[in-house]
């Protein structure tokens, strides 16, 4: 009987304590969701429900304009960083060259000095060859930062691979090119997938980095928020979040039903 109870409170606590983790981290994501359709412009209790700040986010021109640059620097920077950093993977991991072994030992700097560091860095560059803060100052500051996580994460991607498969096609009549493309970039486009996501994360939330090498006129939209919270974040901005949110669990709970399609595809 004391082992049956035991075993219950031991159930109880380990689901309690689940949902409490969960509690812990999706609640402020309600609470954005929530206050998303609160009538009060202040923020701080919910007072009726409307929809108004819905079509009212989309007249804000300096919150569109701000979304705007953010998806233009995160998407080319994305697909920049993921192209150099899959092919920067491909060498380190696969060929030996001069200077290997140093690039693999400053390969993580960039990951993990402070970003206000790095920001600095980059603006005394952009300040010495007189380049003039504008959008392009930033897409370059976020390729210069994604490239290393994309290179880490196909590297651990390409160093579980066996040699022997591009051997074998190589050894079928295709050249090194043809062997990489048909067989190796398939099989890396999980690590390139992966790299390519925390990615576009990392450029679409970076604020020190954007604040040091943005100029006046190429606000990104954690600039503009940061600048709105001295007079106070308004409903617009909780509505806009709302809708970016529901966006990425539509592409998650998509590419979750595909994996599974594919799963039973190939049972």
């Amino acid at each position: 009987m004391n082992t049956q109870t035991d075993s219950l409170r031991a159930k109880i606590g380990k689901y309690l304590f689940i949902f409490f983790v969960f509690l812990f981290l999706y609640l402020p994501i309600i609470i954005v969701f929530v206050y998303s359709f609160n009538t009060s412009k202040m923020n701080i209790l919910f007072e009726g429900f409307t929809t108004h700040w819905y079509s009212s986010m989309l007249h804000n021109q300096l919150l569109m304009e701000a979304l705007k640059n953010s998806i233009i620097v995160a998407f080319i920077g994305t697909i920049v960083s993921t192209v150099i950093g899959t092919l920067g993977a491909v060498a380190v991991q696969r060929y030996q060259f001069f200077g290997k072994n140093f690039l693999e030992s400053v390969l993580y700097i960039p990951v993990v000095i402070p970003e206000v560091v790095l920001g600095i860095s980059l603006l005394s560059v952009y300040t010495a060859v007189s380049m003039p803060l504008s959008l392009n100052t930033i897409i370059i500051a976020h390729i210069t930062f994604c490239i290393p996580f994309v290179l880490i994460t196909v590297k651990a991607r390409l160093a579980g691979l066996d040699r022997s498969l591009e051997e074998a096609a190589m050894d079928l009549g295709a050249n090194r090119f043809t062997a990489f493309y048909r067989v190796i970039l398939p099989l890396l486009t999980p690590g390139i997938a992966s790299g390519a996501m925390l990615s576009i994360t990392l450029s679409l939330d970076d604020v020190i980095v954007s604040f040091f090498t943005a100029g006046p006129d190429s606000q990104t939209l954690p600039l503009q928020i940061y600048a709105m919270v001295r007079t106070g974040v308004t409903p617009e901005v909780n509505a806009l979040f709302t809708i970016i949110m529901i966006v990425i669990m539509i592409v998650i709970i998509g590419n979750t039903v595909r994996q599974v399609h594919l799963v039973k595809k190939t049972k």
